[in-house]
C-alpha cells in the first residue's frame, strides 16, 4: 500500500462518471446508517448513525473520521494508505468484506458494512462530490 497518499494529503474530489440527481435519489439505500452532515453542521441528508457521516468522504483516509467507531480492520486499511475515490468507492460498496480483506491480504478481515450495493455507485460518489467540501467551497 502507498503511503505517499497519507503524506500528501487528501486527494482532490475528482469528478465523477455517475449522476448526482440520481445519487441522491440512490442514497436512500445509504441513509439507514449513514447522514451528511457539513463541516458547519448543516444537515445536508438525514440518515442514520451507524455508518460514518459521508460528507467529506472523497479523499478522505479510510477510518480517519474523529469520533466514529470504525472496525479495527477499516483504521488498519486507512493506515496502510486506502483513501476514498470512486474507484475505491465502488469496489468497496460492491463486497465490503471482500474488499477489505483483498486490501488488507487478510481473508478474516471484517467491516462493520455489510449492505452490498449492486448498482448505483458511480451516481452515490457523484452526489457526495456534488454536496461536499470541495462543491460548498471549504
Amino acid at each position: 500500500m502507498c503511503t505517499a497518499l497519507l503524506a500528501a494529503g487528501p486527494a482532490p474530489a475528482a469528478e465523477s462518471g455517475g449522476d448526482a440527481a440520481k445519487g441522491e435519489a440512490e442514497f436512500r439505500k445509504c441513509r439507514a446508517c449513514h447522514s451528511i452532515v457539513g463541516g458547519d453542521g448543516e444537515v445536508i441528508f438525514r440518515g442514520g448513525r451507524n455508518g460514518p457521516n459521508l460528507w467529506g468522504v472523497a479523499g478522505r483516509q479510510a477510518g480517519s473520521l474523529a469520533d466514529f467507531n470504525y472496525s479495527p480492520d477499516m483504521v488498519r486499511a486507512g493506515e496502510a494508505g486506502l483513501v476514498w475515490s470512486e474507484a475505491e468507492f465502488r469496489r468497496y460498496t460492491q463486497d465490503p468484506r471482500g474488499y477489505l480483506g483483498d486490501y488488507l491480504g487478510d481473508d478474516g478481515a471484517k467491516s462493520y458494512m455489510t449492505f452490498r450495493l449492486k448498482s448505483g455507485a458511480e451516481d452515490i460518489w457523484a452526489y457526495l462530490v456534488s454536496v461536499g467540501p470541495d462543491a460548498a467551497g471549504e
